[in-house]
């Protein structure tokens, strides 16, 4: 009952501020305030998937933790989803999550209320042990797909040993 009531309380603000605003500034303007909000939010969002992407792959190599990274990433998309939507106050909300320390601040508020819990595999629970082996097969294939004996492999070269 809590979120659809959050709902119906912003959208009657969402009204009463188009009314507002919409009476003191003109219809010209609040229609070329929303598209250029809409616009600005567009763009946003088209440019971060990419950064996103290129930021999760550097810290993918450098062994570090995503995390705080991929939730900055994701307090931009969400202004820049609330910069599309029309209206004022989504508007404001969605320019305000763009200042970095208001990222920070709401990060490290989520952060304090999140507990994370992994999910465990069944066999998790055994620790590493030395004393068992595990048994397999293997072929040594060279460069051009050939057994060190200069035959072809089982299937032949791979596409991704080809010159």
């Amino acid at each position: 009952m809590r979120l659809p009531g959050l709902f119906l309380i912003a959208i009657l603000i969402e009204i009463a501020l188009f009314i507002t605003l919409g009476g003191w500034m003109g219809i010209w303007l609040s229609f070329a305030v929303i598209l250029g909000t809409a616009m600005l939010g567009l763009s946003i969002l088209r440019l971060q998937g990419g950064r996103a992407a290129v930021e999760l792959r550097q810290m993918t190599a450098r062994m570090s933790d995503p995390a705080m990274p991929m939730a900055r990433h994701m307090l931009i998309m969400l202004a820049a989803v609330l910069l599309i939507l029309p209206g004022f106050m989504g508007d404001v909300v969605g320019l305000v999550l763009l200042i970095p320390p208001v990222q920070a601040a709401l990060i490290a508020y989520m952060a304090r209320r999140t507990t994370i819990r992994g999910a465990r595999h069944p066999d998790a629970r055994q620790a590493y042990r030395p004393d068992i082996v595990i048994d397999g097969e293997f072929i040594d294939l060279d460069a051009a797909g050939k057994n060190g004996d200069g035959k072809p492999g089982p299937r032949g070269p791979s596409g991704w040993t080809r010159h």
